[in-house]
């Protein structure tokens, strides 16, 4: 059986939208010869991500969304994409940790991820503004802090000043951001202003700072910048990140772990 015979929908799917990204079309014909399965069935793909707002259907293929920088799809949906890239996303990153250290972790799927690996720890403190990660690790050994703030009902994080004074009186270890876009040569991004702002704000008071974001986020810009790739200390991502991406990385002094 060859890959694509085996291909599960998930996978197909994945590597449809990562075609997308770098192409920024697909076509229904082609897909279908590429996974040596029926037009019927991309069809089908392609109406499933158009459902999560990751595509944009046109006749005979598809585009992608016209609102690419602003498109801030829910943690649901997030969840769904790249699942096995996260997981081992956060086993590379629990590796960091030690023991009696202060972690950080924005809101987001990945460092979701994160927080279900480290509570087998038995002396750390995690301060988080993900309402859901908190809850993650509520019933844990682990001492979480969790900022005040206005709750964002898409992501479940909370922003704005609160958020961000509530932090600037806190310091960490390292911080783990999880991010919707990553330019190599300008920035991470993400569709939130006051995302953005908190974000500024966990790198200021962060001793290591740690991107975590499965390939498919290179090459994107979002709304809101965050930070330079040189404000960043390390990345952890998987192995199809490209090799020009990784090399503008290395040029900002960025350490990358692939997984």
């Amino acid at each position: 059986m060859s890959r694509a015979d085996g291909m599960l929908n998930e996978e197909r799917r994945r590597e449809i939208l990562q075609l997308l990204g770098r192409d920024g079309r697909v076509l229904v014909k082609e897909l279908s010869a590429r996974f040596r399965t029926s037009q019927i069935t991309i069809r089908k793909d392609l109406e499933i991500l158009q459902g999560r707002g990751l595509v944009h259907r046109t006749h005979g293929g598809a585009l992608t969304p016209p609102t690419g920088a602003l498109n801030d799809l829910s943690v649901q949906e997030k969840e769904k994409m790249h699942r096995m890239e996260k997981i081992r996303i956060a086993q590379a990153a629990v590796r960091m940790v030690e023991e009696g250290q202060s972690v950080l972790l924005d809101s987001g799927t990945t460092t979701l991820a994160i927080a279900r690996v480290l509570r087998s720890f038995r002396n750390l403190t995690v301060i988080t503004n993900a309402v859901n990660i908190a809850a993650e690790l509520a019933n844990s050994d682990i001492e979480v802090i969790l900022t005040g703030g206005t709750v964002r009902k898409n992501s479940f994080s909370l922003v704005g000043p609160l958020a961000e004074e509530t932090l600037r009186q806190l310091s960490a270890d390292v911080l783990f951001l999880g991010v919707d876009g990553f330019d190599t040569k300008l920035g991470l991004s993400t569709p939130n202003l006051q995302e953005a702002k908190v974000n500024r704000v966990m790198v200021g008071i962060s001793r290591n700072v740690v991107a975590v974001c499965d390939s498919s986020k290179f090459g994107r810009r979002s709304l809101s910048s965050i930070v330079a790739p040189n404000a960043i200390h390390q990345v952890i991502t998987d192995k199809k990140i490209s090799k020009s991406d990784q090399q503008n990385l290395k040029d900002f002094g960025v350490q990358i772990t692939l997984v």
